[in-house]
Protein backbone atom coordinates (compact mmCIF):
# COMPACT_ATOMS: atom_id res chain seq x y z
CA UNK A 1 0.00 0.00 0.00
CA UNK A 2 1.54 3.58 -0.86
CA UNK A 3 0.96 5.84 2.07
CA UNK A 4 0.90 9.64 0.90
CA UNK A 5 2.60 12.04 3.04
CA UNK A 6 -1.37 13.13 4.12
CA UNK A 7 -1.71 9.53 5.21
CA UNK A 8 1.11 10.10 7.38
CA UNK A 9 0.29 13.82 8.47
CA UNK A 10 -3.46 14.53 9.22
CA UNK A 11 -5.53 16.92 10.42
CA UNK A 12 -7.79 15.69 13.54
CA UNK A 13 -8.78 15.74 16.99
CA UNK A 14 -7.18 14.88 20.16
CA UNK A 15 -6.82 12.69 22.43
CA UNK A 16 -5.61 9.50 20.64
CA UNK A 17 -5.63 8.79 16.53
CA UNK A 18 -6.09 5.41 17.70
CA UNK A 19 -8.57 5.59 20.26
CA UNK A 20 -10.80 8.57 18.99
CA UNK A 21 -9.65 9.42 15.12
CA UNK A 22 -9.72 6.04 13.80
CA UNK A 23 -12.79 4.85 15.90
CA UNK A 24 -14.65 7.98 14.57
CA UNK A 25 -13.68 6.88 11.12
CA UNK A 26 -14.73 3.63 11.91
CA UNK A 27 -18.26 5.02 12.83
CA UNK A 28 -18.40 6.95 10.21
CA UNK A 29 -17.44 4.48 7.73
CA UNK A 30 -20.27 2.15 8.79
CA UNK A 31 -23.07 4.61 8.31
CA UNK A 32 -21.77 5.28 4.76
CA UNK A 33 -21.47 1.51 4.39
CA UNK A 34 -25.26 1.18 5.27
CA UNK A 35 -26.10 4.18 3.73
CA UNK A 36 -25.07 2.98 0.25
CA UNK A 37 -26.56 -0.43 0.79
CA UNK A 38 -23.26 -2.24 1.45
CA UNK A 39 -24.46 -5.23 3.32
CA UNK A 40 -26.63 -7.76 1.19
CA UNK A 41 -29.90 -6.99 1.27
CA UNK A 42 -29.83 -4.33 3.79
CA UNK A 43 -31.28 -0.66 3.51
CA UNK A 44 -30.52 2.71 5.10
CA UNK A 45 -34.75 2.89 5.47
CA UNK A 46 -34.56 -0.23 7.41
CA UNK A 47 -32.71 0.73 10.57
CA UNK A 48 -33.92 1.75 13.73
CA UNK A 49 -31.00 1.23 16.21
CA UNK A 50 -27.61 1.30 15.89
CA UNK A 51 -25.09 0.13 18.65
CA UNK A 52 -21.12 -0.17 19.44
CA UNK A 53 -18.86 -2.45 21.30
CA UNK A 54 -15.28 -1.59 22.51
CA UNK A 55 -12.10 -4.32 22.88
CA UNK A 56 -9.11 -4.59 24.58
CA UNK A 57 -7.09 -1.31 24.48
CA UNK A 58 -10.20 0.32 23.16
CA UNK A 59 -12.14 -0.99 25.96
CA UNK A 60 -9.53 -0.36 28.68
CA UNK A 61 -8.39 3.03 28.13
CA UNK A 62 -11.06 4.15 25.66
CA UNK A 63 -13.12 6.57 28.35
CA UNK A 64 -9.51 8.57 29.11
CA UNK A 65 -9.59 8.57 25.38
CA UNK A 66 -12.47 9.50 24.78
CA UNK A 67 -13.20 6.60 22.52
CA UNK A 68 -17.21 6.83 23.64
CA UNK A 69 -17.41 10.40 22.19
CA UNK A 70 -15.53 9.88 18.91
CA UNK A 71 -18.12 7.31 18.22
CA UNK A 72 -20.88 9.18 19.28
CA UNK A 73 -19.34 12.01 16.84
CA UNK A 74 -18.96 9.56 13.78
CA UNK A 75 -22.30 8.01 13.66
CA UNK A 76 -23.87 11.33 13.02
CA UNK A 77 -21.60 11.78 10.04
CA UNK A 78 -18.94 13.94 11.56
CA UNK A 79 -14.79 13.35 10.56
CA UNK A 80 -12.08 14.38 12.82
CA UNK A 81 -10.81 16.65 10.10
CA UNK A 82 -14.45 18.65 10.02
CA UNK A 83 -14.67 18.47 13.68
CA UNK A 84 -14.63 21.93 15.70
CA UNK A 85 -13.20 20.59 19.30
CA UNK A 86 -14.97 22.94 20.47
CA UNK A 87 -18.42 21.88 19.44
CA UNK A 88 -17.78 18.07 20.58
CA UNK A 89 -18.70 18.70 23.81
CA UNK A 90 -22.15 19.80 22.96
CA UNK A 91 -22.68 17.39 20.53
CA UNK A 92 -22.07 14.39 22.82
CA UNK A 93 -24.48 15.85 25.41
CA UNK A 94 -27.26 16.22 23.02
CA UNK A 95 -26.89 12.72 21.44
CA UNK A 96 -26.83 11.90 25.30
CA UNK A 97 -29.70 13.60 26.50
CA UNK A 98 -31.93 12.50 23.55
CA UNK A 99 -30.76 8.73 23.22
CA UNK A 100 -31.40 9.36 19.48
CA UNK A 101 -29.00 10.19 16.40
CA UNK A 102 -30.28 12.01 13.20
CA UNK A 103 -27.51 10.89 10.23
CA UNK A 104 -28.01 12.06 7.17
CA UNK A 105 -29.91 9.45 4.75
CA UNK A 106 -31.70 7.65 7.88
CA UNK A 107 -34.77 8.19 9.84
CA UNK A 108 -34.22 9.12 13.27
CA UNK A 109 -32.31 5.72 15.22
CA UNK A 110 -31.82 4.94 18.44
CA UNK A 111 -28.41 4.99 19.68
CA UNK A 112 -28.50 5.71 23.79
CA UNK A 113 -24.67 5.37 24.65
CA UNK A 114 -25.21 4.29 27.88
CA UNK A 115 -26.92 0.90 26.64
CA UNK A 116 -25.72 0.94 23.05
CA UNK A 117 -22.21 1.85 23.52
CA UNK A 118 -20.65 -1.53 25.40
CA UNK A 119 -17.01 -1.53 27.07
CA UNK A 120 -16.18 -4.93 26.65
CA UNK A 121 -13.60 -6.26 29.63
CA UNK A 122 -13.18 -9.70 27.92
CA UNK A 123 -10.55 -10.93 25.85
CA UNK A 124 -9.55 -8.81 22.76
CA UNK A 125 -10.90 -9.23 19.37
CA UNK A 126 -8.39 -11.35 17.03
CA UNK A 127 -5.75 -9.48 14.70
CA UNK A 128 -5.53 -6.67 16.66
CA UNK A 129 -5.53 -4.94 20.09
CA UNK A 130 -8.06 -1.81 18.85
CA UNK A 131 -10.74 -3.80 18.10
CA UNK A 132 -14.72 -2.54 17.95
CA UNK A 133 -17.86 -3.77 16.35
CA UNK A 134 -20.67 -2.03 15.01
CA UNK A 135 -23.81 -3.33 14.85
CA UNK A 136 -27.31 -2.31 13.36
CA UNK A 137 -30.87 -3.34 14.10
CA UNK A 138 -34.61 -3.14 12.27
CA UNK A 139 -38.04 -3.47 13.55
CA UNK A 140 -38.10 -5.76 16.61
CA UNK A 141 -34.57 -5.16 17.58
CA UNK A 142 -33.28 -7.58 14.61
CA UNK A 143 -29.86 -7.00 13.62
CA UNK A 144 -29.64 -6.67 9.99
CA UNK A 145 -25.66 -5.91 9.61
CA UNK A 146 -22.71 -6.33 11.74
CA UNK A 147 -19.19 -4.67 11.12
CA UNK A 148 -15.31 -5.50 12.33
CA UNK A 149 -12.87 -2.78 12.22
CA UNK A 150 -9.82 -2.52 13.70
CA UNK A 151 -7.94 0.86 14.50
CA UNK A 152 -4.28 0.21 13.54
CA UNK A 153 -2.66 3.99 14.67
CA UNK A 154 -2.23 6.87 12.95
CA UNK A 155 -5.96 7.15 12.38
CA UNK A 156 -6.02 4.57 10.51
CA UNK A 157 -9.16 1.53 10.36
CA UNK A 158 -9.11 -1.37 8.31
CA UNK A 159 -11.79 -4.78 8.16
CA UNK A 160 -10.83 -7.74 9.72
CA UNK A 161 -10.90 -8.83 5.95
CA UNK A 162 -8.36 -5.83 5.26
CA UNK A 163 -5.97 -6.62 8.42
CA UNK A 164 -3.83 -9.25 7.48
CA UNK A 165 -2.72 -7.34 4.23
CA UNK A 166 -2.29 -4.21 6.57
CA UNK A 167 -0.09 -6.10 9.06
CA UNK A 168 1.90 -8.12 6.42
CA UNK A 169 5.06 -6.54 7.39
CA UNK A 170 6.99 -8.03 3.86
CA UNK A 171 8.98 -5.24 2.17
CA UNK A 172 8.47 -6.97 -1.18
CA UNK A 173 4.35 -6.17 -0.91
CA UNK A 174 4.78 -2.07 -0.57
CA UNK A 175 7.57 -2.52 -3.48
CA UNK A 176 5.53 -4.17 -5.89
CA UNK A 177 2.10 -2.76 -5.40
CA UNK A 178 4.20 0.47 -5.97
CA UNK A 179 5.37 -0.44 -9.15
CA UNK A 180 2.55 -1.65 -10.49
CA UNK A 181 0.29 1.63 -9.54
CA UNK A 182 3.37 3.23 -11.77
CA UNK A 183 5.31 5.34 -8.63
CA UNK A 184 8.54 5.98 -9.57
CA UNK A 185 10.46 5.24 -6.70
CA UNK A 186 8.67 2.00 -4.95
CA UNK A 187 10.94 1.64 -1.82
CA UNK A 188 9.37 -0.95 0.77
CA UNK A 189 12.38 -1.06 2.58
CA UNK A 190 15.41 1.29 3.89
CA UNK A 191 17.66 -0.77 1.91
CA UNK A 192 15.50 -0.48 -1.68
CA UNK A 193 15.47 3.53 -1.01
CA UNK A 194 18.96 4.40 -0.21
CA UNK A 195 19.50 1.95 -3.68
CA UNK A 196 17.16 4.02 -5.65
CA UNK A 197 18.28 7.12 -4.15
CA UNK A 198 21.91 6.24 -5.51
CA UNK A 199 20.80 5.07 -9.04
CA UNK A 200 18.58 8.07 -9.68
CA UNK A 201 21.07 10.59 -7.81
CA UNK A 202 17.91 11.93 -6.18
CA UNK A 203 17.58 13.14 -2.49
CA UNK A 204 15.03 10.90 -0.24
CA UNK A 205 12.48 13.96 -0.63
CA UNK A 206 12.96 14.44 -4.33
CA UNK A 207 12.10 10.79 -4.44
CA UNK A 208 9.06 11.28 -2.23
CA UNK A 209 7.68 14.30 -4.14
CA UNK A 210 8.01 12.59 -7.26
CA UNK A 211 5.65 9.64 -5.77
CA UNK A 212 3.28 12.25 -4.45
CA UNK A 213 3.68 13.63 -7.77
CA UNK A 214 2.54 10.73 -9.31
CA UNK A 215 -1.08 11.42 -7.67
CA UNK A 216 -1.11 15.29 -7.56
CA UNK A 217 0.47 18.14 -9.40
CA UNK A 218 3.17 20.02 -7.21
CA UNK A 219 0.66 23.00 -6.28
CA UNK A 220 -1.55 20.81 -4.55
CA UNK A 221 1.28 18.47 -3.46
CA UNK A 222 3.20 22.48 -1.98
CA UNK A 223 0.09 24.06 -0.59
CA UNK A 224 -0.80 20.64 1.38
CA UNK A 225 2.79 20.64 2.58
CA UNK A 226 2.02 24.74 3.69
CA UNK A 227 -1.80 23.42 5.29
CA UNK A 228 0.06 20.48 7.63
CA UNK A 229 3.47 23.14 8.73
CA UNK A 230 0.55 25.61 9.53
CA UNK A 231 -1.76 23.45 11.39
CA UNK A 232 1.33 22.69 13.27
CA UNK A 233 2.37 26.35 14.43
CA UNK A 234 -1.53 26.87 15.10
CA UNK A 235 -1.95 23.92 17.52
CA UNK A 236 1.66 25.05 19.07
CA UNK A 237 0.84 28.51 19.25
CA UNK A 238 -2.47 28.12 20.51
CA UNK A 239 -0.82 25.50 23.45
CA UNK A 240 1.77 27.82 24.00
CA UNK A 241 -1.09 30.66 24.67
CA UNK A 242 -2.85 28.15 27.44
CA UNK A 243 -2.60 27.49 31.13
CA UNK A 244 -5.53 26.07 33.86
CA UNK A 245 -5.83 22.10 34.29
CA UNK A 246 -6.19 18.97 31.59
CA UNK A 247 -9.64 17.82 31.56
CA UNK A 248 -9.70 14.22 33.03
CA UNK A 249 -9.20 14.36 36.19
CA UNK A 250 -5.74 13.85 37.34
CA UNK A 251 -5.44 17.31 37.88
CA UNK A 252 -2.58 17.83 35.52
CA UNK A 253 -1.39 21.57 34.96
CA UNK A 254 -0.31 23.33 31.55
CA UNK A 255 3.40 23.82 31.42
CA UNK A 256 3.83 25.18 28.71
CA UNK A 257 3.21 28.65 28.64
CA UNK A 258 5.33 28.91 31.57
CA UNK A 259 8.07 27.72 30.87
CA UNK A 260 7.85 29.46 27.36
CA UNK A 261 7.40 32.99 29.46
CA UNK A 262 10.23 32.22 31.86
CA UNK A 263 12.28 31.24 28.76
CA UNK A 264 11.05 34.93 26.79
CA UNK A 265 12.12 36.50 30.29
CA UNK A 266 15.44 35.19 30.36
CA UNK A 267 16.90 36.69 26.95
CA UNK A 268 18.77 39.24 28.68
CA UNK A 269 20.48 37.18 30.59
CA UNK A 270 24.64 37.66 30.25
CA UNK A 271 25.16 33.86 31.06
CA UNK A 272 21.66 32.03 29.55
CA UNK A 273 22.29 28.01 30.35
CA UNK A 274 23.37 26.38 27.18
CA UNK A 275 20.77 24.03 27.36
CA UNK A 276 17.74 25.96 27.16
CA UNK A 277 17.93 24.93 23.51
CA UNK A 278 16.46 21.87 24.61
CA UNK A 279 14.05 23.73 27.19
CA UNK A 280 12.34 25.16 23.54
CA UNK A 281 12.42 21.58 22.08
CA UNK A 282 10.43 20.36 25.27
CA UNK A 283 7.78 23.59 25.55
CA UNK A 284 7.33 23.05 22.07
CA UNK A 285 6.49 19.84 21.67
CA UNK A 286 4.47 19.81 25.44
CA UNK A 287 2.19 22.57 24.01
CA UNK A 288 1.30 20.37 21.20
CA UNK A 289 0.37 17.28 23.49
CA UNK A 290 -1.16 19.55 26.22
CA UNK A 291 -3.55 20.86 23.49
CA UNK A 292 -4.13 16.87 22.38
CA UNK A 293 -4.98 16.34 25.72
CA UNK A 294 -7.52 18.97 26.12
CA UNK A 295 -8.77 17.08 23.06
CA UNK A 296 -7.76 19.96 20.37
CA UNK A 297 -6.94 20.07 16.33
CA UNK A 298 -3.29 18.33 16.09
CA UNK A 299 -1.89 16.57 13.23
CA UNK A 300 -0.78 12.93 13.54
CA UNK A 301 2.80 12.90 12.87
CA UNK A 302 2.13 9.80 13.00
CA UNK A 303 -0.02 9.73 15.66
CA UNK A 304 -1.83 11.81 18.22
CA UNK A 305 0.12 10.47 21.29
CA UNK A 306 3.51 11.59 19.64
CA UNK A 307 2.06 14.39 17.78
CA UNK A 308 4.45 17.12 19.53
CA UNK A 309 7.84 15.72 18.30
CA UNK A 310 7.96 16.77 14.68
CA UNK A 311 6.37 19.90 14.71
CA UNK A 312 9.21 20.58 18.03
CA UNK A 313 11.96 19.84 15.87
CA UNK A 314 10.90 21.68 12.75
CA UNK A 315 10.37 24.62 14.52
CA UNK A 316 13.78 24.39 15.87
CA UNK A 317 14.85 24.33 12.80
CA UNK A 318 13.00 27.30 11.94
CA UNK A 319 13.31 29.19 14.24
CA UNK A 320 16.90 28.01 15.40
CA UNK A 321 18.45 26.93 12.52
CA UNK A 322 20.68 29.62 10.68
CA UNK A 323 19.67 29.63 6.83
CA UNK A 324 16.10 27.71 7.53
CA UNK A 325 14.11 28.50 4.62
CA UNK A 326 10.42 27.01 3.28
CA UNK A 327 12.39 24.96 1.02
CA UNK A 328 14.00 23.06 4.01
CA UNK A 329 10.37 22.68 5.70
CA UNK A 330 9.35 21.18 2.30
CA UNK A 331 12.34 18.90 2.37
CA UNK A 332 11.98 18.14 6.08
CA UNK A 333 8.06 16.84 5.98
CA UNK A 334 8.97 14.64 2.80
CA UNK A 335 11.52 13.21 4.12
CA UNK A 336 9.85 12.66 7.60
CA UNK A 337 7.00 11.19 5.79
CA UNK A 338 9.05 8.67 3.75
CA UNK A 339 10.51 7.29 6.86
CA UNK A 340 6.83 7.21 9.00
CA UNK A 341 5.69 5.34 5.99
CA UNK A 342 8.71 2.53 6.28
CA UNK A 343 8.15 1.97 10.15
CA UNK A 344 4.20 1.50 9.65
CA UNK A 345 4.59 -0.79 6.70
CA UNK A 346 7.10 -2.73 8.19
CA UNK A 347 6.18 -2.64 11.89
CA UNK A 348 3.62 -0.64 13.34
CA UNK A 349 3.25 2.93 14.56
CA UNK A 350 0.15 2.05 16.94
CA UNK A 351 1.15 1.94 20.76
CA UNK A 352 -1.46 -0.92 21.57
CA UNK A 353 0.26 -3.25 19.37
CA UNK A 354 4.07 -1.97 19.87
CA UNK A 355 3.93 0.13 22.86
CA UNK A 356 5.47 3.62 23.09
CA UNK A 357 8.32 2.61 21.10
CA UNK A 358 6.28 2.50 17.96
CA UNK A 359 4.64 6.22 18.74
CA UNK A 360 7.01 8.60 20.18
CA UNK A 361 9.95 6.47 18.64
CA UNK A 362 8.98 6.43 15.39
CA UNK A 363 8.27 10.10 15.61
CA UNK A 364 11.43 11.14 16.84
CA UNK A 365 13.19 8.88 14.11
CA UNK A 366 11.15 10.66 11.46
CA UNK A 367 12.01 13.90 12.71
CA UNK A 368 15.64 13.29 12.89
CA UNK A 369 15.76 12.33 9.40
CA UNK A 370 13.09 14.99 8.79
CA UNK A 371 15.81 17.70 10.49
CA UNK A 372 19.24 15.77 9.05
CA UNK A 373 17.62 16.08 5.45
CA UNK A 374 16.84 19.75 6.46
CA UNK A 375 20.31 20.53 6.87
CA UNK A 376 22.12 19.06 3.86
CA UNK A 377 22.65 15.57 5.37
CA UNK A 378 23.18 12.78 2.16
CA UNK A 379 20.37 9.99 1.73
CA UNK A 380 23.29 7.62 4.17
CA UNK A 381 22.90 10.15 6.56
CA UNK A 382 19.44 11.08 6.70
CA UNK A 383 18.71 6.80 7.59
CA UNK A 384 21.38 6.53 10.28
CA UNK A 385 20.33 9.53 12.01
CA UNK A 386 16.39 7.96 11.83
CA UNK A 387 18.16 4.73 13.12
CA UNK A 388 19.45 6.32 16.14
CA UNK A 389 16.29 8.24 16.99
CA UNK A 390 14.67 4.63 16.99
CA UNK A 391 17.42 3.04 18.57
CA UNK A 392 17.03 4.32 21.29
CA UNK A 393 13.46 4.17 22.42
CA UNK A 394 13.72 0.38 21.71
CA UNK A 395 11.63 -1.06 24.43
CA UNK A 396 10.04 2.17 25.72
CA UNK A 397 6.10 0.88 27.00
CA UNK A 398 2.76 2.90 26.90
CA UNK A 399 1.08 3.12 29.99
CA UNK A 400 -0.86 6.33 30.23
CA UNK A 401 -1.70 7.34 33.87
CA UNK A 402 -5.53 7.17 34.26
CA UNK A 403 -6.19 5.97 30.44
CA UNK A 404 -5.28 9.56 29.75
CA UNK A 405 -2.85 10.58 27.08
CA UNK A 406 -0.90 12.95 29.94
CA UNK A 407 1.47 11.33 32.05
CA UNK A 408 4.07 10.41 30.76
CA UNK A 409 2.77 11.61 27.04
CA UNK A 410 3.12 15.38 27.45
CA UNK A 411 6.64 14.91 29.05
CA UNK A 412 7.75 11.84 26.76
CA UNK A 413 7.31 14.12 23.46
CA UNK A 414 9.69 16.47 24.50
CA UNK A 415 12.78 14.17 25.30
CA UNK A 416 11.80 12.25 22.17
CA UNK A 417 12.33 15.96 20.16
CA UNK A 418 15.46 16.08 22.07
CA UNK A 419 16.43 13.04 20.93
CA UNK A 420 16.31 13.27 17.26
CA UNK A 421 17.83 16.46 17.48
CA UNK A 422 20.39 14.62 18.97
CA UNK A 423 20.50 11.82 16.56
CA UNK A 424 20.33 13.96 13.75
CA UNK A 425 23.60 16.15 14.56
CA UNK A 426 25.18 12.74 15.63
CA UNK A 427 24.51 11.62 12.03
CA UNK A 428 25.57 14.72 10.22
CA UNK A 429 28.76 14.49 12.01
CA UNK A 430 29.45 10.78 10.18
CA UNK A 431 29.59 9.74 6.38
CA UNK A 432 26.29 7.81 6.65
CA UNK A 433 28.39 4.90 7.22
CA UNK A 434 27.25 2.86 10.85
CA UNK A 435 26.68 -0.87 12.65
CA UNK A 436 22.73 -1.21 12.33
CA UNK A 437 21.07 -0.60 9.38
CA UNK A 438 17.20 1.22 10.45
CA UNK A 439 16.08 -1.79 8.48
CA UNK A 440 16.82 -4.03 11.14
CA UNK A 441 16.47 -1.38 13.81
CA UNK A 442 12.61 -1.51 12.76
CA UNK A 443 12.77 -5.08 12.36
CA UNK A 444 14.07 -5.24 15.91
CA UNK A 445 10.83 -2.53 17.19
CA UNK A 446 8.24 -5.07 15.78
CA UNK A 447 9.74 -7.78 17.37
CA UNK A 448 10.28 -6.28 20.83
CA UNK A 449 6.58 -5.00 20.49
CA UNK A 450 4.83 -8.34 20.34
CA UNK A 451 7.70 -9.98 23.08
CA UNK A 452 5.92 -6.91 25.21
CA UNK A 453 3.39 -7.75 27.54
CA UNK A 454 -0.33 -6.45 26.69
CA UNK A 455 -0.25 -5.03 30.01
CA UNK A 456 3.00 -2.73 28.49
CA UNK A 457 0.37 -1.73 25.51
CA UNK A 458 -2.24 0.85 26.39
CA UNK A 459 -4.51 -0.93 28.44
CA UNK A 460 -3.20 1.09 31.66
CA UNK A 461 -3.03 -2.36 33.48
CA UNK A 462 1.10 -2.04 34.32
CA UNK A 463 4.05 0.62 34.70
CA UNK A 464 3.53 3.79 35.34
CA UNK A 465 -0.54 3.50 35.49
CA UNK A 466 -0.63 1.16 38.05
CA UNK A 467 1.97 3.23 40.28
CA UNK A 468 0.67 6.31 41.44
CA UNK A 469 1.74 8.73 44.68
CA UNK A 470 -0.11 7.65 47.67
CA UNK A 471 -1.68 10.81 48.38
Amino acid sequence: MFLSIFDIFKIGIGPSSSHTMGPMNAAVRFMDDLRQGAFMGVSAGQIRRVACSLHGSLCFTGKGHATDRAIILGLIGLTPDRLDPDEAESLEAAVRDEKFIHPDGFGRLRFNPDEDLIFDYGPPLPGHANGMKLFAYGEGNRQLATATYYSIGGGFIVTASELDKEISHDPKDLHSEQQSAGFPYPFGSATQMLSMGKASRLSIAQMKRANEETNMDRAKLDAGLERIWQAMVSTMDRGLAQDGILPGGLSVKRRAKIIRDRLIASHGDNQPMPHQINDWLSVYAMAVNEENAAGGRVVTAPTNGAAGVVPSVLRYYRDHCPGSNDTGIQIFLLTAAAIGGLIKHNASISGAEAGCQAEVGSAAAMAASGLCAALGGSNEQIENAAEIALEHHLGMTCDPVGGLVQVPCIERNGLGAIKAVSAASLALHGDGSHFMPLDNCIKTMWQTGQDMGHKYKETSLGGLAVNLPEC
